[in-house]
């Protein structure tokens, strides 16, 4: 990627933040020819970009926490009776890929519907773990990973949204490999530490972070503390995003991140739908 290429598809970047950024109540006023830059933009520096979607496609059955039900779905209306297709979903906010609010694990910290529109698109920053992991599937990430990206890529932009690559996502469809419990039912997949998270949050000051397994914390790790990674990060008030597919289709520096959800009421969660830019 060239010096070039970089500062152009920063300054797209930034006219996207302004647009999602400065809504306002007041009357709209008639469009002049210097207000449609953003438009300008778009057509010529985003548009021809790559999409990814960092989405799993979410349906009864596919893995989740285990103390979670499944989802169930109901038809309500259906195309010869009614002349229109719908139908009612049940499900935990906590399924699919799905965005954790502080909330999840704090009391008093902010629910999913708190969390600001600004948050929603970031600089992407992909730890790629993935040759660790295959090697050892209870591989946490550490200081280290973090320290080899930056000397790579250099410094991690605050505000940005840091995800750890690991592959796992590729398990998604299998249920006993996503788990991958052993004879003595001890589940092993990957997650972060404590340390690599302060540093993130503390010294980059980074916005959210998210993974590919159903955990922030590895699943061996699970015995030592209750969701000690999870329970951190959502204590900085910040959230994470789970569950998150497709990480090796992205670069490890440059792309842009798009994460949505809708927005109940102190919800405490619920599915997202991610997508990344790449330049």
């Amino acid at each position: 990627m060239t010096k070039k290429t970089i500062t152009l598809f920063t300054l797209a970047a930034i006219s996207i933040l302004m647009i999602v950024c400065c809504a306002s109540d007041e009357e709209p006023q008639l469009a002049q020819k210097d207000d449609l830059f953003l438009w300008e933009i778009y057509e010529s520096k985003i548009k021809p970009q790559q999409f990814v979607d960092l989405t799993h496609t979410f349906s009864p059955g596919i893995p989740r926490w285990p103390g979670f039900p499944a989802e169930e779905r109901k038809i309500i209306y259906t195309y010869e009776k009614d002349g229109f297709f719908a139908e009612l979903f049940t499900h935990v906010g906590q399924y699919g890929t799905h965005c954790d609010p502080p909330g999840h694990f704090h009391k008093g910290l902010r629910m999913i519907d708190e969390i600001p529109v600004k948050e929603m698109i970031l600089p992407l920053v992909v730890i790629d773990c993935s040759q660790k992991v295959a090697a050892n599937p209870d591989y946490q990430l550490v200081l280290g990973d973090v320290e080899a990206w930056e000397e790579k890529h250099g410094r991690i932009p605050s505000g940005s949204f840091v995800a750890m690559r690991t592959d796992w996502y590729k398990k998604f469809t299998d249920f006993q490999a996503f788990y991958n419990k052993d004879d003595k039912g001890q589940s092993h997949y990957p997650g972060w530490t404590i340390e690599a998270l302060k540093f993130l949050f503390d010294e980059r000051g980074v916005t959210a972070i998210g993974h590919e397994p159903i955990d922030a914390d590895a699943a061996v790790a699970q015995k030592e503390g209750f969701f000690s990674c999870e329970s951190y990060v959502l204590e900085t008030n910040r959230f994470q995003i789970e569950l998150i597919a497709n990480l090796d289709k992205v670069p490890e520096a440059g792309a842009l991140l798009v994460c949505t959800w809708p927005k109940p009421r102190a919800g405490s969660g619920f599915p997202a739908r991610l997508f990344a830019i790449i330049p």
